[in-house]
């Protein structure tokens, strides 16, 4: 199978439109690193069906195609409706209760039980991504809130409710989402992402939990809360990645903002070497037209300039009708990008930290491979940080990881411009180095004449931290 290789990295969601292997085979031939599982949709069996085409692609051509399992989180909504559309009328009051019961244009059901309490006159209700907007009058602190229709509009069952203006004790972990965590552990995603993080402590507590049951997953905190803006850098440094949910976030912030959330929120995650990933609407249109507006071919760009690790989409590919033009055409637009200079060399800087060594090791090793023209930065690691360091830097020179743990190789295939091997014969330095440069060139990455950095530790049975770089030319 011919694989397109590109720096920045292609999440597809998985679904009914790309659930047969041959679709899937052709989507990671156009390029996906990642497919995403929504548990917000679908059954367990159906996500362990496509688990296992993962993996089954993964060892028929040697790939290292990684699978994130993505939290529904605790998602308010409204319930049924009668017969499943009313209208509500701009200026007109309704009520909002949390006794369920069928809702109409004059009483609505939303599923948060402390709504009532938590919600203050003046606040913002938002229905269906903002689609409509109510504004609390009063509310009796137990069951009933009076609201004022300030955008009015068509209601359907089961939509999303967004609270802008509303602190709520909502628990980040809800039963359902116990439920498919322990799903996820079981059946070895690489990724779980985080919806509606809130604070640090929502990501610890997720951690904790994976911590207990052994697993090397990693957890990716979705960005999709106007509370988590204001504590972004510690959510950032708790989280091994970030993912900018673009769809709640914009309902939730004035959208005009968004654009330079995006920027700041990129370059934080830079700054902590922590993967970034922006999603939502990329190539929507896409769902069902079979080319994309200039707009989303602007914005995928705009993404990779900004500095992501990768690019997601949702309903293009899990329930669109060209999933894999979808694929192939964001291809292109990353291989146009990928040529341009302005996207290399990141320029923060390893500060003091625990990992101070090693960070500054990492940074002028990409400093270095720029200078020297390397073709490639080989790192060895066990932990990954190596590689999530290097990546932060965003060298031209191709990042190829070297390690021992099985677990962890999928889980690199996230990060920008890395690619993965698995190695395991950490005898000696010099004798190690020789070894990987004679697996890379064994497989046509770099050629006699090449200049490669190798990084990593010294002695290499430590199992440390990277502490040494060494300059190679290819024999």
């Amino acid at each position: 199978m011919k694989v397109f290789v590109n720096k920045t990295k292609i999440i597809a969601t998985f679904g009914p439109a790309c659930s047969d292997v041959s679709v899937m085979e052709q989507m990671v031939s156009a390029g996906v690193d990642v497919f995403r599982f929504n548990m917000s949709h679908g059954t367990h069996a159906d996500h362990l069906d496509g688990f296992k085409k993962v993996r089954e692609m993964n060892k028929a051509h040697d790939l290292n195609i990684a699978i994130l399992a993505d939290l529904q989180g605790p998602k308010i909504r409204i319930g049924l409706v009668r017969d499943n559309m009313e209208v509500l009328e701009k200026g007109q009051f309704v009520e909002i209760t949390n006794i369920e019961c069928v809702s109409t244009f004059k009483k609505l059901f939303i599923n948060y039980q402390n709504l009532p309490k938590e919600v203050e006159p003046g606040d913002s209700i938002l229905i269906d991504d903002g689609k409509i907007q109510l504004q609390v009058v009063e509310t009796n602190r137990k069951d009933s809130i009076k609201a004022k229709v300030i955008i009015g509009g068509k209601i359907s069952n089961n939509k999303g409710v967004n609270l802008p203006d509303t602190k709520t004790t909502v628990p980040a972990l809800t039963e359902k989402d116990h439920k498919d965590l322990k799903f996820a552990i079981k059946n070895g995603a690489n990724w779980i992402a985080l919806s509606f993080v809130r604070s640090p402590k929502d990501v610890l507590e997720l951690k904790e939990i994976i911590g207990k049951k052994n697993s090397y997953m990693k957890v990716m905190a979705k960005i999709e809360k106007p509370e988590a803006l204001i504590e972004l850098d510690e959510i950032i440094r708790v989280a091994d990645g970030i993912m900018i949910a673009r769809g709640d976030l914009a309902v939730e912030v004035p959208q005009e903002r968004m654009p330079l959330i995006q920027k700041d929120i990129i370059l934080r995650s830079l700054k902590y070497a922590k993967p970034v990933v922006v999603a939502t609407q990329m190539m929507d249109s896409m769902i069902e037209n079979a080319n994309p507006t200039r707009a989303e071919i602007t914005d995928v760009a705009n993404a990779v300039i900004d500095g992501a690790d990768a690019v997601m989409l949702s309903g293009e590919t899990s329930m669109g009708k060209y999933p894999v033009r979808v694929i192939q055409i964001m291809e292109k637009i990353l291989t146009n990008i990928e040529h341009a200079n302005l996207i290399y060399n990141k320029e923060q800087k390893a500060t003091s930290s625990d990992t101070f060594i090693s960070d500054a090791i990492c940074y002028n090793a990409a400093r270095m491979s720029s200078d020297l023209g390397a073709k490639a930065i080989i790192g060895m690691t066990f932990s990954g940080y190596t590689g999530f360091m290097l990546s932060s830097f965003r060298p031209k020179a191709d990042i190829y990881i070297f390690t021992e743990n099985e677990d962890l190789l999928n889980s690199l295939s996230l990060c920008w411009g890395v690619r993965a091997f698995h190695y395991d014969k950490f005898v000696g330095t010099d004798t190690s180095v020789r070894d990987v440069i004679r697996i890379l060139k064994g497989n046509d990455l770099i050629k006699k004449g090449d200049l490669v950095v190798n990084i990593g530790s010294m002695p290499l049975s430590n199992r440390g931290r990277a502490n040494m770089v060494k300059v190679t030319k290819v024999e």
